[in-house]
């Protein structure tokens, strides 16, 4: 699993002893984590300290400080090897002196120094490894807690509006609250980023070097090809198999798209659309359990929810979001006279599984463990185990397949351990950027609950909204998509829920759960709206394709992301359950609803739609999502009747027979 804020074009080499130096503190914190993990689970004043110092070295050996594409030079390692040491000591203090600390009364100057020296990286580290966005929006939350008449800069609360204004918090409270409790940068986020976030990165790791990504896309197009538009189509389920493995949007487009939008653009399809529909696709897998992301992991610990729980309740949104992707790319193929392509280009399905069959064995494991009830972070320890295992089978059984000789056996066991090496190298860089992106959260986190602003900042939600959810929900995208131009998703999802998480539960009266799904699937927007599409960005890199353009059409293919969440808002049995009628009608009616939206939206069914038809079925859409359930059966079957009739009218055209000359 990697973060959206990895992707780096044109990286510049890093010269032999600094890439050894990262490959040497990859593997032992991917070993330290795997540790704690699986064999001494740690306590929070330890494991998050030490994950964090981990990740600062990590961080400033991989982000230079005047980029990645420039050399570092004297200049560049004068500012760098000090952060380095700084961030060790970062990581180091609060476990080395934790008796002191927990069993003072006030902070001593030196833990007050040492806070404002783990900010400081802190900071810093973010604005290399997740952009400067995060570091400005730290910054503007620390300027927060001192704005007030007893804070460090009590000008400042001059400029707020009065429902904004606070006492003021001096520098020795800020710096204690921010390192020296649970409440800041030790906070959840990060805890959730050393535990459970972490070894799911790094299952996702060993997933790639053992090359079960190319499995899961050769099984998509195995499985879709031959059909109208088929490489459109496997780009759709190669993301949702990539989901299990990658929670990145801009992950799943460099990987599955490098495959599938040349196939696109052969195929017939344009290339702005093909980059759309990878990006529209692969965004999915932000929304796909069962990683989601950081996502399940920090809305499990946020609501006190079960991860498992989170995990199943999402699998039907997801389905919906890929099915109605899937359609629009159909319907896509349809209009644009497409056929698939000729099976000798395509590979077999029973060639594809008997080669890549052992890839499920660790999915079906993980899955298993969670339904038993294990933590996530001791079903990641296993899920990686079987991941090695069931590799090194694989590898024994073609080995001793093919006459084993004993040369043979050494080179089995050097690639074995290169592999695993290589993976371990590789978890640990793709974790750097979300573990920043946790620890400015935290800070975040930490300032709202010092100052309340959690609450005053749902009282303006309240005032703009006047009370009108529908209203209150267009703010919360209108924020998600603002925050999300400089946030990575996980980070605007935390923001996010901790800003307006409040007026949605407490005053709109939406229940915890989806209110926390709303936000962040709302979070994953900015991947696929204008004018910041980075996942059309992406698509439209390898497409050649204008940015923008493409970053419309994967903005018009990923409509489910925003209709979805609302059938939760307005339909809760979905996702909270209910008597068994009231859930299969609540199912079939969003269904119904997102496929008639399709219909509208490209103007295309079975048929072409006329456009009296499509204003016509806008009513009975808006009526499915309406909480009424003589409403919705009003809506659907007024839907149901402008669908049959444009089945009608194609199986009629299909039937009538030139007339005789």
């Amino acid at each position: 699993m990697t973060t959206d804020t990895e992707f780096t074009p044109n990286p510049a080499p890093e010269p032999p002893i600094v890439a050894r130096a990262i490959m040497v503190i990859g593997i032992a914190l991917s070993l330290f984590q795997l540790w704690a993990a699986g064999v001494q689970p740690l306590g929070l004043f330890f494991q998050r300290p030490i994950h964090l110092g981990f990740v600062l070295v990590l961080c400033f050996l991989i982000y230079p400080a005047f980029g990645r594409d420039k050399p570092r030079g004297i200049l560049g390692w004068a500012i760098d090897a000090p952060l380095i040491l700084a961030g060790i000591a970062a990581g180091a203090w609060v476990p080395l002196n934790i008796d002191i600390i927990a069993n003072q009364i006030f902070p001593r100057q030196i833990d007050v120094w040492m806070g404002i020296l783990t900010i400081v990286v802190v900071l810093e580290g973010a604005r290399r490894a997740v952009g400067l966005g995060m570091t400005i929006i730290g910054a503007v939350f620390i300027a927060y807690a001192f704005a007030g008449n007893r804070g460090e800069l009590p000008f400042l609360a001059d400029w707020m509006p009065g429902i904004l204004n606070h006492r003021g918090y001096s520098l020795d409270r800020v710096a204690s609250q921010m390192t020296l409790g649970a409440e800041g940068i030790f906070g959840i986020p990060l805890g959730v980023a050393a535990t459970f976030v972490f070894i799911f990165v790094l299952f996702g790791a060993f997933l790639e070097v053992t090359g079960a990504g190319k499995f899961f896309i050769d099984l998509a197009y195995a499985a879709t090809g031959r059909q109208r538009g088929g490489p459109a189509k496997a780009a759709v389920i190669a993301s949702a198999g990539m989901g299990s493995i990658s929670g990145s949007a801009i992950a799943n487009v460099v990987t599955t798209g490098a495959f599938t939008i040349p196939l696109m653009k052969k195929l017939g399809y344009r290339p702005a659309q093909a980059g759309g529909i990878e990006a529209a696709a692969s965004t999915g897998g932000q929304i796909m359990p069962p990683l989601m992301g950081a996502g399940a992991f920090l809305m499990s610990e946020f609501t006190r929810v079960p991860y498992v729980d989170i995990v199943l309740v999402s699998i039907f949104p997801a389905v919906l979001y890929f099915g109605v992707v899937y359609l629009l790319v159909h319907i896509a193929a349809v209009k644009q006279g497409m056929t698939g392509l000729a099976a000798t280009d395509l590979p077999r399905t029973r060639t594809v599984l008997a080669e890549g069959w052992h890839f499920l064995l660790p999915l079906v494991a993980l899955v298993a463990l969670l339904v038993a009830g294990y933590s996530p972070m001791r079903v990641g320890f296993y899920a990686i185990v079987s991941i090695i295992a069931a590799a090194s089978a694989r590898a024994l059984w073609t080995f001793v397949a093919t006459g084993p000789t004993f040369a043979g056996f050494v080179d089995l066991c050097r690639t074995g351990i290169s592999r695993t090496l290589e993976a371990l190298e590789l978890g640990a860089r793709n974790a750097v950027a979300v573990s920043m992106a946790c620890a400015v959260a935290g800070i975040i986190v930490g300032v709202v609950g010092l100052t309340g602003l959690g609450l005053k900042f749902s009282a303006m939600m309240i005032a703009f909204s006047g009370g009108n959810l529908v209203l209150a929900l267009i703010l919360v995208v209108i924020a998600s998509l603002i925050l999300g131009m400089g946030l990575p998703v996980t980070a605007a999802y935390i923001v996010l829920i901790i800003l307006v998480g409040p007026a949605l539960t407490e005053e709109f009266g939406i229940p915890l759960l989806i209110a926390h799904l709303l936000v962040f699937w709302y979070s994953q927007d900015s991947n696929v709206t204008p004018p910041v599409a980075l996942a059309g960005f992406a698509g439209a890199a390898i497409a050649g394709s204008k940015p923008m353009e493409t970053s419309v059409q994967a903005w018009k293919y990923a409509k489910g992301l925003y209709l979805i969440p609302l059938f939760m808002v307005f339909n809760e049995e979905i996702i909270l359950g209910g008597p068994l009628p009231l859930v299969l009608w609540s199912g079939a009616i969003a269904i119904l609803g997102l496929v008639a939206f399709a219909a509208v939206l490209e103007a295309y069914l079975w048929r072409p739609m006329q456009l009296w038809m499509r204003i016509a079925l806008m009513p009975g859409i808006v009526a499915l999502f309406w909480p009424d359930i003589w409403v919705e059966i009003a809506g659907a079957t007024l839907v149901v009747a402008l669908l049959a009739l444009n089945w009608a009218q194609a199986r009629g055209e299909r039937d009538r027979v030139p007339a005789a000359p």
